[in-house]
């Protein structure tokens, strides 16, 4: 790694709101999410002066690679995948803090020469340095890696200092209750809950965070966002992509653990929760553990709460594409759902008797992620007069992905001389409002971890809330094999078990 004293990153317009100087570690460094997301995202912090003044990153994995083959890989990965060109001077400044540390997750010695050489650093520099520990690996080395940043001294690093030692973990975060509660313990006995930032990208994504500011910044919604105006809500996260070369890993978990427990859970806490006494961290996240805990545990059975299917064969964009059953390394007769549709009830004085209805899954018709808020229809005195009138529930959708924006459906009066009405919709786009260039989650959520903003991150307790709803349906899957299973075509909607799921409480599911 290049020296150099008091590096001035950014010539003294560094806008990174208070983060102090930082190295951030990243255990998984040759692996997909790196190359993806974790370059390109602190590429582009460089880019937009966010960094601190005096940052360094840092690769660490198994295989063996010297500095200026990281380097260019980085680079690369840059030039692929950055929502910006790379730019040589920019990439640079980043390039020469740039540096690898080889060794296994599991090897104590390698976390002892991580620990010197991150001491290196702060002796160039002359001054203490904060570690940002980025957790970018599958789940089965978790363990590993935590332990040996507790007993490498390196997770106690300027404890009560501005410059403590964080980590941050990738999801899958556990596969049930009892190993997320495992997982818990073993953070918990290495680091505080202050230092830990549990992922989810979602949380990062513009219009997940704009909920709050709709919600509470706009005097109009709030007075109507409870169960006197609101009749439904629903949740879609649907993919068009399959497995793919995924197979292994999706037979492990499956839809409800891969996109149900977390990502769709996260959105219905933002959209259900109460106001929050500030815009604090930890008041934030109060709010949504106790939403969670206010759901009713879900009815399971043939009748149940929940629904679950696999996609059969189909068309997807106008091509034709194999059934769940015939990717490559699932087994024929595999009961791991593609799709699962749930409806919650939250028992408290907001929502007492407003169904959620949330579902995801692969090969659907389009890829699409929206919150759908849809509102008590008015009482039909006035325009309930035969087909002269065309109605509809107001819908307020917030588009998650992959055009993020929101959108408003009203019932208007069509131009001419008699009264006819039909549905319109009023629409907002970001690309449109703000140009299409908005910063990718990754960025958001790094740059949160280094200044230690936990708002966009799950703690705890909130994780173990979630998992306990999800927990008891996947026991019983489990318990049924193939029983119950549904299939739906690739490139549709869903199953006839989902369609049903709403249909038995007088609702379908709407299109996004």
């Amino acid at each position: 790694m290049a020296d150099s004293p008091r590096h001035p990153f950014l010539h003294g317009l560094s806008k990174h709101r208070g983060a102090p100087p930082t190295v951030v570690v990243i255990f998984g460094a040759s692996g997909d999410l790196t190359a993806r997301k974790l370059i390109p995202a602190i590429y582009n912090l460089g880019h937009d002066n966010l960094l601190p003044a005096d940052f360094f990153l840092v690769g660490f994995g198994r295989k063996a690679i010297p500095d200026e083959e990281f380097r260019a890989l980085a680079a690369e990965s840059i030039k692929e995948f950055s929502r910006r060109d790379l730019e040589p001077g920019i990439w640079e400044r980043i390039a020469s803090h740039t540096s690898y540390v080889a060794g296994g997750y599991d090897e104590p010695a390698a976390f002892v020469r991580l620990a010197t050489h991150i001491a290196s650093i702060e002796r160039t520099l002359g001054r203490d340095v904060q570690r940002l520990f980025y957790i970018s690996t599958p789940p089965s080395v978790f363990a590993p890696i935590l332990r040996n940043l507790g007993s490498s001294g390196l997770a106690d690093q300027h404890l009560g200092q501005p410059q403590h030692s964080k980590v941050v973990i990738e999801k899958p975060f556990g596969q049930d209750l009892d190993s997320a509660r495992a997982l818990n313990a073993t953070i918990r006995s290495v680091f505080a809950e202050h230092q830990v930032y549990r992922i989810d990208h979602y949380l990062g994504k513009e219009t997940v965070q704009d909920l709050l500011v709709q919600r509470f910044a706009n005097a109009i919604f709030e007075p109507l966002w409870n169960r006197n105006f609101i009749d439904s809500v629903q949740i879609t996260v649907a993919e068009e992509v399959g497995v793919g070369s995924r197979g292994g890993y999706y037979e492990q978990s499956g839809c409800l653990r891969d996109m149900i427990q977390n990502h769709t859970m996260q959105l219905v806490a933002l959209t259900a929760m109460e106001p929050p006494v500030s815009l604090d961290a930890e008041a934030i996240r109060d709010e949504k553990v106790k939403l969670l805990r206010a759901i009713q545990p879900l009815t399971i059975g043939p009748q149940g709460d929940v629904a679950r299917a696999q996609y059969a064969a189909g068309m997807v964009a106008g091509k034709s594409v194999l059934g769940y059953a015939e990717e490559e390394g699932i087994a024929p007769q595999s009961g791991t759902e593609t799709y699962a549709a749930m409806r919650l009830s939250i028992n408290n004085w907001r929502w007492q008797g407003v169904p959620f209805y949330l579902r995801s899954g692969k090969r659907m018709a389009r890829r699409v992620s929206e919150i759908a808020i849809n509102f008590r229809r008015p009482p039909g005195t006035l325009f309930a007069e035969g087909g002269r009138f065309d109605l509809a529930a107001n819908t307020l959708s917030f588009q998650i992905q992959p055009d993020e924006g929101l959108s408003l459906i009203l019932n208007t009066k069509i131009p001419g001389l008699e009264t006819r009405t039909q549905p319109v919709k009023m629409s907002f786009r970001y690309a449109t409002t703000f140009g299409s260039n908005t910063p990718e989650a990754y960025e958001r959520l790094v740059l949160d971890a280094m200044v230690g903003d936990g708002t966009l991150f799950i703690r705890g307790d909130e994780a173990e809330t979630s998992w306990k709803l999800c927990t008891p349906v996947l026991d019983y899957w489990r318990s049924v094999g193939r029983e119950g299973m549904d299939a739906y075509a690739a490139g549709s909607w869903g199953p006839p078990s989902a369609d049903a799921l709403l249909a038995k409480h007088q609702h379908v599911w709407r299109q996004p």
